[in-house]
């Protein structure tokens, strides 16, 4: 519960998390019909060349993905609620525009990279990104690596552990985000969508628009 807590709280905080990251300049009049146009992450400080471990136990590195779209998701195995209900709406999305746009649905990698290195080793992360997609992949590495990688990406993350305990949550902030094919941010996914009853089946669809609408 503690864990979940800290998900609301930062997601409270995320429009001015991104308001820093971006660095927008509020007093130039900014036009909010071109910051749509362009996403809403265009010119965030978000990302960075990492080289982490993939399910398979082989090395990855971001530069790899050169001239792919990336829909990354930070998370891990062991996530309870939020972590497999949104790669569920996302995955779901995805397969939807697949099917749709097979050409452009090529040209994206989805990946999940774990906050939770000490439990998340390839073997768990293989079986686990294995339930959701075919294509996506799972990253990990060690604590220091993610830690980095985490700040590069602008999460944020916290293991609750009690001593002695083997069993923890890892509190984290919610922050699936699309790139470009020069691993530049343009927008985050949306994996909610308020307006529909029901959410299980309207997020999907929007994950879909979002994806005929960015990935080009």
């Amino acid at each position: 519960m503690a864990g979940l807590a800290m998900n609301k709280a930062i997601l409270a905080f995320a429009p001015l998390m991104l308001a820093l990251l971006t660095g927008c300049n509020m007093g130039s009049g900014g036009n909010t019909s071109s910051q749509s146009a362009q996403g809403d992450l265009v010119g965030a400080k978000i990302g960075a060349p990492f080289t982490l471990v993939n399910q398979d136990g082989q090395p990855t590195r971001w530069a790899d993905f050169a001239g792919q779209y990336r829909l990354v998701y930070f998370g891990y195995s062991y996530c309870p609620d939020v972590c497999p209900v949104d790669l569920q709406r996302i995955m779901q999305g995805f397969s939807q525009f697949e099917k749709a746009r097979p050409a452009l649905a090529a040209k994206v990698q989805p990946m999940l990279i774990s906050v939770d290195p000490q439990r998340d080793t390839p073997q768990v992360l293989k079986n686990y990104v294995a339930a959701f997609h075919p294509r996506l992949i799972g990253l990990t590495g060690t604590p220091e690596q993610i830690a980095e990688v985490a700040k590069d990406f602008a999460v944020i993350y916290s293991p609750e552990k009690s001593e002695g305990a083997s069993e923890y949550l890892v509190s984290h902030s919610r922050t699936p985000y699309l790139f470009d094919p020069a691993g530049k941010p343009i927008a985050l996914v949306p994996v909610d969508d308020p307006g529909t009853p029901d959410v299980d089946e309207g997020a999907p669809d929007t994950v879909l628009a979002f994806l005929e609408k960015w990935v080009k």
